[in-house]
């Protein structure tokens, strides 16, 4: 006999009772369904709610992804469908609906208008005692009913739970029993599972379904589904027709035994069942990753592969080594390279960095992540991030674990393999490479197939297309190595479809941010070392404001394939030396590109990028605080009204928030005065600012160089814009990663001009003529604070062309011209610039060279590389007077004489700088 007081305290029935009514059949009509207690025995309640209350304390459930959504007049009916029985998984689900306010799954359903009546929402998939014959019965019990009465309404909620998220290894006894893997849990596992992981556990509520879509879509020939089920069509072809033996927990009641379902709907029975436990296999998969083997075996697995078996044996026949001392070296390169994944090191680093970011940030705000969520169950995903900070590697590794899929390896430099670092990393999300291993064609093997493997082996990878960390806060320009061997992977063979994440990362403040304006003014780069890291460290305590992760379009390689006419398979399976056709090496080219501009189409306009754009745009980089909060607005206004791109984001800050914000992190600072008070920027903080201003003046800088050509003439025809415009955006394309095609240029200014006019930043004459506004109102003043950005770019530009010009054709090298622009850059800042970077970033020197050949404005020597040219680069250069003041010009020009004697002595020194440097390295 139970108590009384134990009745009172766990005996409470959650009954969702119908609305009181005079009329029984308005009750069935108004809520045909009704819940009632999992059992109306006293003890099975009793069992349930104690197991609950225990469960509750020993777990700790982490909810990844987002909460289906449920509209509160819907009559529809709610089942979760688990893929394993497990009465620890039932309670847990169970207590996970109490809390976020979901319907209940431990409680029974009753719905007498359509014949149902069930003792808990929870469909099981698979069962231990079901034989391989018989189907779930609570799920073909609701097929049926579905099917018999066309009002009612199903849906279905698929649930993942991970006790623990460690893919399976081969080397540890403690973590098949702990972690969460691809066996099925026993008994003694779950007991292991609750002890051991029981704050180390997941929940994930998919997306529901409605199981009449489902229906329908299967009885009219597509069986594929909904959208939830895309892709599993292939899936099912080859998948065996015995292995759907999943039913739920038994009881005596005759609707809970284990039943044949009647042959009509077998089949349908069978289609569904399957395809909802290939879909929680495939989400499984994206949280845990795949099956992982221990290090050593990845080790001899890479050099015994026939791809780099006949690697060592090329190597042997060109070096005169034997073929054992030619393995003995790849068998090196491999433990070299080779990820050590350990679980209980990410469990480290996610205690750690929850920690540290808290320190660091305000916040981690993520844009766009639910793209990635819906490609991770069926394609390989390759996240091709921009690249800022050392932070970035554990920044974006930490998100992905954070919203429940599975960590991507990350290729880092070898130069971060240090002490302590180094192997932390490499257990966590690292393998290394070599920062430069041109000419080595063993190494180059190994690190090919090893790709490979992970790729075929559906491992989400993350590699920084840029091949280093931006200076300048611009993108760099695409390294095509990683990418190349990404390609050549799925040429030689396809398994899952390959998929490129663009993913855009933003600061607010930059731990290197003083160490990357030493590297640009030509200080030597500090190598990586623990005492480098100790240093870091000490700089914790300091404000870093938000950093912001934004993930773009995603790019499909099969379009890409498609569009350049590249077969799948087209490559030897069994070689990595197999060299890629002309047509395949022009679409990995042209994937570089367009990354680059996905990332820049993912930006997040800040609100310190905001700042660093308004004031550096300002004499003396200060403005009272009345028109710094007008030309923000302002700038907010002209990035809404016409967006950069859908994925653009665009920070909703208030203009004195946002003041306020850059005053908080010590950016700016605010000088009090009697008159208003003054916003400038802080003490040496100028040049750092640029970094910011530079990774969103992609957004802006069509509207600053049409600002510019109208500020600068006063007057101007539309149509001698838009072919000034056509003569100079190649350059400004190549340089910023503009993803507005040259054929539709036209279009895209007409936008661009009617946003300014919009704002009365220029104003419309008639006869397709813009002027200025008047000279002594704030639109003006404004207009030119907006032409200046693009002045800096367009400087550089003309700094080059005159240098060229001054040397004349056939006497530079490419090099020599770069490194001259360089020294050039770094002399004019200091004299005229206030040492702004921007004017001696070694990269924007190449980037503009590299266009010009490109266009074929110059050609290069094929033997000496030395550079050739005619009138035309005379032509691009007279353009720069529309833009650009006469005595900027003259400036630009005088800084560019250089005689013989001078010449030749910057190109000695420059040569022998750049051999004690390789000595050092070396």
């Amino acid at each position: 006999m139970i108590p009384s007081f134990v009745k009172n305290k766990f005996l409470k029935k959650r009954i969702v009772k119908a609305p009181a009514t005079n009329d029984k059949a308005a009750t069935t009509a108004a809520n045909p369904s009704t819940t009632s207690p999992y059992s109306s025995a006293p003890i099975n309640q009793l069992y349930r709610k104690l197991s609950g209350q225990m469960l509750d304390v020993a777990v700790k459930p982490k909810l990844l992804g987002e909460l289906p959504e449920f509209d509160a007049d819907d009559q529809t009916i709610s089942f979760y469908v688990l893929q394993e029985y497990s009465r620890s998984n039932s309670i847990l689900i169970d207590l996970q609906t109490q809390e976020y306010n979901l319907p209940p799954a431990l409680v029974g359903v009753e719905d007498t208008a359509h014949n149902i009546k069930e003792n808990a929402a929870i469909i099981f998939l698979n069962h231990p005692n079901a034989k391989d014959s018989q189907l779930s019965p609570r799920l073909s019990r609701l097929v049926s009913a579905v099917l018999q009465y066309p009002d009612l309404k199903v849906r279905l909620i698929p649930v993942s739970i991970l006790w623990g998220r460690a893919p399976e290894k081969e080397d540890s006894l403690f973590k098949l029993l702990t972690a969460d893997n691809w066996q099925d849990p026993s008994i003694t596992k779950q007991l292991f599972n609750i002890g051991v992981m029981g704050r180390d556990t997941f929940v994930q509520f998919h997306p529901p379904q409605n199981l009449r879509t489902f229906i329908n879509d299967s009885l009219t020939g597509n069986i594929e589904g909904p959208a939830i089920f895309d892709s599993l069509a292939a899936d099912l072809k080859d998948s065996h027709p015995d292995n759907d033996n999943g039913v739920e927990q038994t009881n005596k009641a005759p609707n809970y035994a284990l039943v044949e379902t009647a042959d009509s709907n077998r089949e349908l029975i069978r289609i569904l069942q399957q395809q909802l436990s290939i879909y929680l296999d495939k989400q499984r998969a994206s949280m845990l990753g795949p099956d992982l083997s221990d290090r050593r075996n990845l080790v001899d697995k890479l050099v015994y592969s026939p791809a780099i078996k006949h690697a060592i044996e090329t190597e042997a026949a060109e070096t005169g080594t034997t073929t054992r001392e030619a393995r003995s070296v790849a068998k090196g390169y491999a433990n070299e390279m080779v990820n050590d994944y350990s679980y209980p090191i990410i469990r480290v680093f996610d205690r750690f960095l929850t920690w540290l970011w808290t320190q660091l940030y305000d916040g981690v705000d993520v844009h766009h992540f639910e793209r990635v969520r819906e490609l991770a169950t069926d394609y390989e995903i390759i996240y091709v991030p921009s690249h800022r900070s050392h932070i970035d590697y554990m920044l974006l590794s930490y998100v992905i674990y954070k919203r429940g899929l599975s960590i991507p390896y990350v290729a880092a430099g070898d130069n971060l393999d240090v002490p302590v670092l180094g192997p932390m990393l490499r257990g966590a999300v690292a393998f290394f490479i070599r920062r430069s291993f041109r000419g080595n064609a063993l190494y180059t093997s190994v690190l090919r197939e090893y790709m490979h493997t992970l790729i075929t082996r559906n491992t989400p990878i993350e590699y920084f297309i840029e091949g280093g960390r931006s200076r300048s806060g611009r993108l760099l320009p695409p390294k095509m190595g990683m990418l190349a061997m990404t390609v050549h992977s799925q040429l030689r063979q396809t398994n899952k479809p390959v998929v490129f994440i663009p993913t855009y990362i933003g600061y607010e403040r930059i731990m290197e941010g003083g160490t990357y304006i030493g590297e640009l003014k030509g200080k030597p780069k500090e190598s990586e070392s623990l005492i480098g890291l100790i240093k870091a460290g000490r700089k914790i305590e300091r404000i870093f404001g938000n950093v912001h992760l934004s993930f773009g379009t995603p790019l499909h390689l099969t379009e890409f394939m498609k569009k350049f006419d590249v077969t799948a398979n087209s490559l030897p399976a069994d070689r990595t030396d197999t060299p890629m056709d002309d047509k395949a090496s022009a679409m990995v080219d042209n994937i570089g590109v367009k990354i680059m501009q996905h990332i820049n189409k993912a930006a997040v306009v800040t609100p310190v990028s905001l700042l660093s754009l308004v004031l550096l745009s300002a004499p003396k980089a200060a403005l009272d605080e009345n028109s710094c909060r007008e030309q923000i607005a302002l700038y907010q206004g002209l990035a809404q009204q016409l967006a950069y791109s859908d994925d653009t984001v665009v920070t909703d800050m208030t203009p004195q928030q946002i003041i306020d914000y850059g005053i908080k992190l010590k950016l700016i600072e605010r000088i009090p005065h009697i008159l208003g008070d003054i916003i400038q920027v802080a003490g040496k903080q100028a040049a750092l600012l640029s970094y910011f201003r530079n990774n969103i003046l992609h957004v802006f800088i069509l509207l600053s160089f049409l600002s510019a050509l109208v500020a600068r003439n006063g007057r101007i025809k539309r149509s001698r814009l838009d072919s000034i415009a056509e003569q100079l955006y190649p350059f400004l394309q190549t340089e910023l990663f503009l993803y507005y095609p040259a054929h539709s240029l036209a279009d895209t200014l007409d936008k661009k001009v009617d946003n300014l006019l919009s704002h009365g930043l220029i104003v419309e004459l008639g006869d397709d003529i813009l002027s200025v506004p008047e000279s002594n109102s704030k639109h003006y003043q404004q207009l030119q604070a907006l032409a200046t950005p693009v002045g800096q770019s367009l400087e550089r530009y003309f700094m080059t062309l005159a240098l060229l010009a001054q040397q004349g054709s056939g006497n530079l090298t490419e090099n020599e011209v770069v490194d001259l622009c360089h020294l050039l850059g770094q002399r004019l800042s200091v004299l005229y610039a206030d040492d702004i970077p921007d004017f001696f970033d070694r990269a924007l020197f190449t980037s503009f060279i590299s266009a010009l050949t490109r266009l074929d404005y110059l050609q290069k020597d094929s033997e000496t590389g030395v550079l050739t040219f005619d009138q035309r680069i005379h032509d691009i250069a007279h353009h720069a007077k529309y833009v650009l003041t006469p005595d900027m010009m003259k400036i630009l020009q005088q800084v560019a004489s250089l005689d013989d004697a001078e010449i030749t002595h910057a190109i000695t020194e420059i040569s022998n700088k750049k051999q004690r440097k390789f000595g050092r390295k070396r």
